[in-house]
């Protein structure tokens, strides 16, 4: 199968992850799935009249053009025509070139958030007009219409993430070529649901401390960063706890809350990323399949019942109550 990727408004960081794929990595993945790259703007070396030709071929239908990958928003302005972006060399928007060429494709991949819905491309007053490819933010309908479908009947299929996990890039490339992927596989933001059908809340570390409430109160602090640091992984999607990034990051892992960077308009919260909304005390943004009443209840018999070990080390920076074996009675 063909692969043509293309990198449109944004920082590239899906690439930079992309290549932190690990055993195997990313061109191992490719050339063992029988996937020909035809041309990355990072990663290849053709330039210039090189590409010209090739991106023509495709265009004339004398290379096939199997899946098609967009890497980063793509900038509508000024006025819906695009120019605000232009495919260097070719005298021609980056929004024209992927509406000439994803009917042409087998199927349409979306890397990254930024190409799924349009990420931090599209943050704040969003002048350039960046936006997803059938999304324009939580909106359906980005630069190709919601009616899209590739020839199998699938829409564009969204890995989102900010950065996207390599793995779930690969994992996606490996099903198209399989062509096991039907639309059953995409949740309804389109997104293949073998990463979002878990939490980022699955397996944090920081659950034993989510468990009984015991929470952080600093960036620093080991407890759940639910309550007070902003972070929502009790809602966000993806499997980032379950296959961490090089084997043992994430975002939580490192301390740091989770942003729910797979959804769309993450990038414009209400909030400051590490500060947690609260109506009188109570946190706004609680577990997605939890009633409030139920979840307070349950909170403040938990804060009750915390054990001192928990209830001290949230607060720390290390461990400063080591768990303490059981002593038998005599």
């Amino acid at each position: 199968m063909n692969l043509l990727w293309l990198q449109s408004a944004g920082c590239g960081g899906c690439t930079m992850s992309l290549l932190c794929a690990e055993n195997p990595g990313v061109l191992d993945v490719l050339d063992g799935a029988g996937i020909d790259l035809l041309w990355h703007p990072a990663l290849s070396e053709a330039t210039g009249a090189e590409v010209r030709d090739l991106l023509a071929d495709v265009l004339e239908g004398r290379v096939p053009l199997d899946i098609l990958a967009i890497e980063g928003s793509v900038v509508t302005g000024p006025k819906g025509t695009g120019r605000y972006q232009m495919f260097a060399g070719t005298g021609r928007s980056m929004l024209d070139w992927v509406r000439d060429l994803a009917p042409l494709a087998g199927h349409v991949v979306a890397v990254g958030t930024c190409a799924a819905y349009g990420g931090m491309t599209a943050a704040g007053g969003n002048p350039a007009g960046a936006m997803g490819l059938q999304y324009d933010g939580a909106l359906e309908g980005g630069v190709l219409s919601p009616d899209f479908r590739d020839p199998a009947g699938l829409p564009v299929i969204n890995i989102a993430g900010c950065p996207t996990h390599p793995n779930w890039v690969t994992e996606t490339l490996m099903l198209l070529v399989d062509g096991v992927i039907s639309e059953h596989a995409l949740d309804p933001l389109g997104r293949p649901r073998f990463y979002a059908d878990h939490l980022v809340h699955h397996a944090c570390p920081k659950n034993e401390f989510y468990e009984y409430k015991a929470s952080a109160e600093r960036l620093s602090d080991m407890g759940c960063m639910m309550e007070n640091l902003g972070c929502i992984g009790t809602q966000a999607v993806g499997d980032c706890n379950i296959r961490p990034w090089n084997g043992s990051g994430s975002c939580t892992r490192g301390g740091y809350p989770c942003i729910a960077c797979t959804a769309p308009e993450f990038e414009s919260p209400r909030l400051t990323f590490t500060e947690t909304p609260k109506i009188a005390g109570i946190p706004v943004g609680l577990p997605t399949d939890m009633p409030k009443a139920w979840f307070m209840a349950l909170a403040s018999l938990s804060k009750a019942a915390t054990p001192k070990r928990i209830g001290t080390n949230a607060t720390s920076d290390r461990i400063t109550v080591p768990p303490q074996p059981k002593r038998e009675k005599t």
